[in-house]
């Protein structure tokens, strides 16, 4: 993902613009793409503030955010369940298709991992 422009460059820009200067000069002048220029002005005119806006999606949300508890309980229920086996219990019984990696992100993130006791198998633990 790219990096939006730091704060000062953003307030050259625009004080060069206030001062009466166009958009496209003020560009070339910073060396920055016209577009950048325009889109910054356009932004300090509809918000008010030259600061860039938040990327990326919000966290919390996802399609399996609203099955979180049907997920957490199969897993609780059968802690050495393979997220093959799992991805395909969600699309049997809810009609959700994920793919594997995301449900093991999923589970990740909301603390739980695979360990192998000594006996070599698999157990989840959170």
């Amino acid at each position: 993902m790219g990096r939006s422009y730091s704060s000062d460059l953003r307030v050259r820009i625009y004080g060069e613009i206030e001062q009466g200067g166009s958009r496209r000069a003020a560009a070339q002048r910073f060396g920055v793409s016209a577009s950048t220029s325009i889109r910054l002005a356009q932004r300090m005119a509809a918000t008010g503030s030259l600061a860039p806006a938040r990327q990326g999606r919000p966290p919390g949300g996802g399609k399996l955010a609203p099955h979180a508890d049907f997920l957490i309980g199969w897993v609780e229920k059968q802690g050495d369940i393979t997220m093959l086996e799992l991805a395909a219990k969600l699309n049997a019984e809810r009609g959700v298709t994920a793919h594997p990696a995301s449900l093991s992100r999923f589970l990740l993130t909301r603390g739980y991992s695979v360990k192998k006791n000594a006996a070599g198998e698999r157990g989840r633990s959170r």
